[in-house]
């Protein structure tokens, strides 16, 4: 197995990759993070406030969809390992995802007027699943993709560091979007006004996803090499399960993701009940922004100390700062300020140095294996990833719901004080 691992050729583990075709590949991740962030960051607000759908029961559809959404991570993740054709494995499935992802990204934020309650979850519902499907089918072959572009180690780091800066880049975006389409409509924070916000960003973004994600599957040709694969579906997850090092990251990467996604589903909800701060958009861009800006310095601590030490620093920076939100009240915006700073810091980090670390591990299983299967160890790196996120959405939002919130309205102190547990 060694022997196989060190026979590759040595442009093949060299090959210095330009800043060209990393862009090109990293573009797909700008397009999702405009589909996703705004999904767990706005959507929950927009749906419970103004479509109208009860809060407790958004909780229920995002956890359900979101565990059967995993279910079909690493079904996707095996069958873009033994697809054949000529244009590659991967990028068929991206090319045909990317048309449902943008319609069902159009069709999700921009809901029809005066729907029932009924109706409407039924709407967000079947529309987040198949925005899930979309999703997976375009990226979990397209982040099965990076690691088998280069094999270097440390360019690895700069590959996926660019990958998910554009991930976070597209979440700033994201994140400006709302308030600058407001302003540019002339509308307020009435549900009209929220209606317009947000079909306008749908009818923006939707097209912008085909195209960057079409855009990869043009210019990024996939390795012959690394097109090898013979194994069943349940032969790969036994193997996978086999691959220790796969495991122990995976299950530290798990509990990260869950303890991130309470406060990017509750900081809408956080900021007008705790802070009383009706736009919150400022302190989430800052955040954004020191992350995108001290990446570069952690990727070159990675390369210093090692990729294990850079994320376990990075990680005791964000949670460690953000710890102190809990002692905020009603017009502490100054110390939020400071904190959302200090936190952002390391927040780049937690998502590019797993993700460099997942492409080293895959590898060792092509040492136990002797064939290349990223998209099975991807497919269930997602099923760890949404199911995180369904966890703390849902927990989140049913804690809410259980505590009295009530929707469009001044909250009693028991929500307050759940809030501020929760975020």
């Amino acid at each position: 197995m060694l022997a196989r691992m060190s026979s590759r050729p040595s442009s093949t583990r060299r090959e210095a990759l330009s800043a060209a075709f990393q862009l090109i590949y990293a573009a797909p991740g700008f397009a999702l993070a405009l589909v996703g962030i705004p999904l767990y960051v706005y959507l929950p607000k927009f749906y419970t406030d103004v479509v109208g759908v009860d809060i407790g029961v958004l909780g229920v559809i995002v956890l359900a969809a979101r565990i059967l959404d995993g279910l079909t991570d690493p079904a996707v993740g095996w069958a873009s390992d033994v697809t054949r054709t000529r244009w590659g494995r991967r990028r068929p499935w991206m090319a045909l995802g990317a048309p449902l992802l943008a319609a069902a990204l159009y069709l999700l934020y921009s809901p029809p007027p005066a729907l029932s309650a009924t109706v409407a979850a039924w709407w967000f519902g079947t529309l987040l699943i198949l925005l899930s499907l979309a999703w997976t089918c375009v990226e979990v072959p397209w982040e099965s993709l990076g690691p088998e572009l280069t094999f270097d180690y440390n360019q690895r780091t700069t590959l996926m560091s660019l990958r998910e800066g554009a991930l976070i880049l597209g979440t700033l975006i994201a994140v400006a979007s709302p308030p600058l389409l407001r302003w540019w409509l002339d509308v307020g924070q009435n549900a009209t006004g929220q209606r317009a916000v947000y079909a306008a960003f749908a009818a923006l973004y939707a097209p912008l996803t085909l195209a960057l994600c079409w855009a990869c599957v043009a210019r990024v040709r996939e390795r012959p090499q690394a097109a090898r694969t013979r194994t069943g579906f349940l032969t790969g997850l036994r193997t996978a399960a086999r691959n220790r090092p796969f495991l122990v990251l995976l299950m530290a990467y798990a509990v990260s993701a869950f303890g991130a996604n309470l406060p990017a589903t509750l900081v809408l909800y956080y900021a007008q009940h705790v802070l009383g701060v009706d736009a919150p958009e400022p302190y989430l861009l800052l955040y954004i922004v020191t992350g995108i800006a001290c990446l570069p310095l952690w990727v070159a601590l990675a390369k210093r100390i090692g990729k294990k030490r850079a994320w376990l620093t990075s990680m005791a920076v964000n949670t460690g700062a953000f710890a102190g939100v809990l002692l905020l009240g009603r017009g502490d915006v100054l110390g939020y300020a400071v904190l959302t700073f200090l936190s952002g810091i390391g927040f780049g980090a937690t998502l590019a140095l797993p993700a460099s670390m997942q492409a080293d591990v895959i590898d060792y299983d092509e040492l136990l294996s002797g064939e290349r299967r990223e998209g099975r160890y991807v497919g269930v790196w997602a099923v760890a990833r949404k199911l995180a996120s369904a966890l703390g959405i849902g927990l989140a939002l049913t804690l809410l719901d259980v505590a009295g919130y009530i929707p469009g309205a001044e909250q009693p102190e028991r929500v307050v004080t759940a809030l501020k547990l929760l975020y």
